[in-house]
Formats: C-alpha cells, structure tokens, sequence
C-alpha cells in the first residue's frame, strides 16, 4: 500500500506545488514509484511546475466522474523515471472533489504507487480539507513569518482532530515542519522569525528548511522543479530534505548568513 502524504499550509503562496513538486521529484530519483496529486480545483498550477501542463488530457475530476480512467489522466514525467502526475481540473467546483470519489481514487492509486503526494490548497476550504483527510502523514509548509506560521498552527489542529485517522482513532498524522523562503540576514536583523523560534511555536519535527533563492522563481517559469536545477542552493535543501524523509542522516543547511569578505563590505557587495 502507497503512503499518503499531502503538502499543506494555512496561508497561500508559501511554496506547497514548489515543495509537492521537488519532493516527488526527490522521492522518484531514489527510486520510488511516485505521483503528485493536484487537489487545487479550479486553480492547478501542479502541471505548470511539473513542466506538463499542455500534456493535460483528462483530470481528478474526471477520473472521480467515471468521465475517464486513471491510466488515461496519468501523466508521465519525461525527465524522472517512475514519477506520474494527476493533474487537477481548471473548470470545475471544489465540490467535485467528494469524499468517496478521493477515497475511491487514492485507493487506486496505492495499488500502483509507493508514494503519493497531495498538492493541496491553502487554508480550509473543500479541496483541502479533501487533500489532509487521507493522509498518513503532512508537510506543513511555512514561511518565516507570523501570519504564515499562525495559520499553520490552524491546520495542525485541522489534522489533528478532522482526518481519517483521526475519525478512526488511529495512529494520528505524521507531522513535518518544512521552512520556506527563509533569509537568515533578514533572521538576524529581527525580519524574520528564526527557525527555532517557529519550532517552538508550531512543535513539529523539522524536516527541511529551505532558503530564500532566485532559482525557485527561475525554476517554476521554466517548468522545471528546483530540486533539478543543478548547483541551486534550494535544490540541494529540497535533495537534504527528502533524503531526511526517507531516513538518511542529513545536515540542516543555509541557515547562517554568509559573511562577506573585506572587499565586499568595502564596496558594498
């Protein structure tokens, strides 16, 4: 059985697809079967970073409508063997997205898969509330900030008491703490909140933290996960990352503020 695990924040725009993509990416590349799942209906943008939205056919949605069969809406990743994604639907409702046609669905899927990564919306909508409901376990994905890091903590109590384990009074959601955006200059000058500090707030195990780089938004319009580009600072923490999640003992790096040598601060470099 594939294990369920779905990327999610309170606040939108803190870098889930970013992470949902690299992350499956990563999985792939050590050589899990693995398929990203965009659950954002009406506003996909999973294809895009994947690079295959004009490969997009059939959808969730119609896979959950019986409109087409999951062999069909599969889409197959040309740079990374045993990566697929399910792209979502840009013309229907969130409430296309029914709780028996998920379940009916990941239970497909999990026949096929190792791994199965859900793309979710932020905050606590339908589509999300349908992304967490399965899940085994949760990247909660933050950026250094207190807004963003308090409509988290929202959604760990979401996981904790709305999801099916939950319902089922199992094994509760496996948590992971992923930190995006983050600029230990801006940390250290009192911009930002620092990665202990969001710790202490939000309790969950640190999986990754990821630095603020160029080479995310170079990566997204060029169709291509960060975790790809090669030599990217970002890249190399999503690589750290996954590498963590699967149990390997890994560094935590880009923290600190790089020093800049005498000429640079002379020239103001």
């Amino acid at each position: 059985m594939a294990k369920i695990i779905v990327v999610t924040s309170g606040k939108g725009g803190v870098g889930k697809t970013t992470t949902t993509a690299s992350f499956a990416v990563g999985l792939a590349q050590r050589g899990h079967k693995t398929v990203a799942v965009d659950f954002d209906v009406g506003l996909r943008n999973l294809d895009l970073i994947m690079g295959c939205e004009r490969r997009v056919v059939y959808d969730f949605v119609n896979v959950i409508n019986g409109e087409a069969n999951l062999n069909q809406a599969l889409i197959k990743d040309k740079r990374v063997e045993n990566l697929y994604v399910l792209p979502a639907s840009q013309t229907r409702d969130k409430e296309a997205l029914t709780k028996e046609g998920v379940a009916k669905t990941l239970e497909e899927l999990s026949k096929s898969f190792d791994f199965i990564v859900c793309d979710s919306p932020a905050g606590i909508e339908h589509g999300a509330l349908m992304a967490m409901y399965y899940a085994d376990e949760a990247l909660i994905v933050t950026n250094p900030e207190v807004s963003s890091v308090r409509d988290s903590d929202r959604i760990l109590g979401i996981l904790a008491s709305k999801s099916r384990r939950a319902e089922e009074v199992e094994e509760p959601v496996r948590e992971h703490l992923v930190i995006t955006r983050y600029a230990p200059e801006r940390v250290s000058e009192g911009e930002m909140l620092g990665m202990d500090d969001i710790i202490e707030i939000l309790g969950v195990p640190l999986l990754g933290v990821i630095p603020e780089s160029q080479a995310v938004l170079n990566s997204s319009n060029a169709g291509t996960p960060v975790i790809l580009t090669e030599g990217s600072d970002a890249g190399q923490a999503y690589t750290d990352l996954v590498a963590r999640f699967l149990g390997d003992e890994r560094a935590h790096r880009f923290l600190t503020a790089e020093k800049k040598g005498f000429m640079r601060r002379w020239f103001g470099g």
